[in-house]
């Protein structure tokens, strides 16, 4: 649905606000990369109320990892639809959480890509870092950002330590679905892109 003119003028006040509360460079550089406007960013956003469904999900997942004492999984979530990624070498522990995780209330749906590998068997995998993974995620989102046509704010990434990248959101057309696709999979670091993004407008 396009916003009218009362609630654009709206979305550009909150997106200018955000914009100047940070760096000089930063502000620049954000309006320079993308070829999309800001306003255009601001009224692609869903309602703040399935925002807050998708934090208060969040919220009781990551409550689940203090119980558990344990930052092996991370998440990302997408109108109800949360996705959790991340690998466990105490069995018990897996278990617990995938328990924990498949009864929390709200998910409408849940991709699970949680493995439980022993520690040898990491060590022979000869799996990527941490910090490689960040920088798969994250350069792929900025992939989505400069490309034109992607409404970049309805998407999520992740990654995992095999190179695999999940795409994660809502295209407003199946031309936009395949773009979006094919952005964030142009990276040699990229192994495998697993596709959870559904078309509706």
């Amino acid at each position: 649905m396009r916003a009218n003119g009362g609630l654009r003028r709206i979305a550009l006040g909150l997106v200018c606000s955000a914009v100047s509360a940070l760096p000089v460079s930063a502000q620049l550089g954000n309006i320079l990369t993308s070829p999309k406007t800001l306003i255009d960013r601001a009224i692609e956003a869903r309602s703040t109320v399935d925002i807050a469904r998708d934090n208060e999900i969040i919220v009781k997942v990551n409550a689940i990892m203090v119980e558990l004492g344990t930052i092996q999984a991370a998440t990302e979530i997408y109108e109800q639809r949360l996705l959790v990624t991340g690998l466990f070498d105490d069995k018990a522990k897996y278990d617990s959480f995938e328990q924990k995780v498949r009864a929390v209330s709200g998910v409408k749906k849940l991709y699970w890509h949680v493995r439980f590998m022993s520690k040898e068997e990491q060590q022979a995998a000869h799996l990527l870092n941490w910090a490689e993974v960040t920088t798969i995620a994250t350069k792929a989102q900025a992939r989505l950002v400069g490309t034109s046509g992607v409404a970049d704010v309805n998407y999520r990434t992740a990654a995992d330590s095999f190179g695999t990248l999940y795409l994660l959101g809502r295209a407003r057309s199946a031309a936009e679905a395949t773009k979006a696709l094919a952005r964030a999979h142009d990276s040699p670091s990229v192994k495998k892109l697993m596709n959870y993004v559904e078309t509706r407008s």
